[in-house]
């Protein structure tokens, strides 16, 4: 839908909102605290009872792994805030829960971190495409294409590469290395070499306590069912059809902000395992907002509930949404495209 409001009092209004934002910039440090411990020792909990109940012979015990990678999502949501400076509010504290936490969701915190950044900075911006992202191309650029350039797009695209190979791909290959910043000087090596070595001696040492197979059978379902969740909300977080992309010369970040990202709307317990990170067009516009002083800003300003909502069912269907029509100034899917084409 085409909006009515003047382009001069729209971007007036989207550059007040980081203003409007600042007093929610502050954490608090038992506040964190708290969130903390009822993340990592629920997730303990059920990592140990399913541990006690297969290495009892109770194979029933992977049951326990659904709430544990549950558990898992939400820690990786803290390790996020953590690596914004918005969890405790204390750098050298942020970093260092957010590091020990990256050897839990084989994340390299210092690696990812930069990466992310790069993805704050250039979200919606058409020709920054490439680090920390969904790959996505414009309508033009996929018609450019030869066959197996188009094959490969939309097999990049199909649910079950992005959803299902994807998540495995990424956390159990991918970040094992600094991609995307491997020029990036020592630091990103470091941090991710460092990680792989905590990894590995943790699980030696598990599988030394309890086997191979057991250990398997609790450790994989748990990555991949986490890695699954959190690659889904990434996606559906820009991936929608009124998101926002421009190029260089017409990017705001203000409005690609507000308009590029989503506000998925998800029921109470989902909201509170993802951390709020659906509340995600605010985190956009200021980062540095905690997450859980996210509903704050929701409350006070109704008005953001109206602006880029996205349901469950929505998102769902927005799967089939591939393509930026840089003519429609919305996504479309594959069969859009062919219609398009044809006429």
């Amino acid at each position: 839908m085409t909006s009515t409001i003047p382009d001069a009092v729209r971007r007036r209004s989207e550059t007040a909102w980081l203003k409007r934002l600042m007093p929610y910039r502050t954490p608090s440090t038992a506040r964190g605290l708290f969130e903390l411990g009822i993340t990592v020792v629920p997730f303990a909990l059920f990592w140990v009872l399913a541990a006690l109940a297969i290495g009892s012979g109770h194979w029933w015990g992977i049951l326990f792994t659904i709430p544990a990678a549950g558990f898992m999502l939400r820690l990786f949501m803290i390790q996020h805030d953590c690596g914004h400076g918005a969890f405790f509010g204390h750098r050298r504290l942020d970093d260092w829960v957010g590091r020990s936490i990256g050897v839990l969701t084989f994340t390299a915190y210092e690696c990812w971190r930069r990466t992310h950044a790069i993805h704050h900075a250039s979200s919606g911006n058409l020709d920054a495409r490439g680090i920390g992202d969904v790959k996505t191309l414009t309508l033009s650029e996929y018609r450019a294409l030869g066959f197996w350039g188009r094959f490969g797009y939309r097999l990049y695209r199909n649910p079950l590469v992005m959803f299902g190979i994807g998540p495995t791909w990424l956390f159990l290959v991918q970040q094992r290395l600094p991609f995307g910043v491997m020029r990036g000087g020592a630091s990103p090596w470091i941090s991710t070499m460092g990680t792989n070595v905590v990894i590995a001696l943790l699980a030696l040492g598990l599988i030394w306590m309890l086997g191979l197979v057991p250990f398997l059978l609790i450790q994989v379902p748990i990555i991949l069912l986490a890695g699954t969740a959190g690659v889904w909300l990434f996606y559906v977080q820009h991936q929608f059809e009124q998101t926002q992309w421009d190029t260089k010369e017409d990017w705001k970040f203000e409005s690609a902000a507000l308009h590029g990202s989503s506000y998925y709307d998800l029921p109470p317990v989902l909201r509170w395992f993802t951390a709020n990170i659906g509340i995600h067009h605010v985190h956009h516009i200021s980062s540095r907002v905690p997450f859980y002083r996210l509903p704050e800003v929701l409350k006070d300003f109704p008005e953001l509930k109206r602006i880029g909502r996205i349901s469950v069912m929505q998102s769902i269907e927005g799967v089939k949404l591939v393509l930026w029509d840089e003519a429609q100034r919305r996504l479309i899917s594959f069969r859009e495209a062919r219609a398009l084409a044809a006429a």
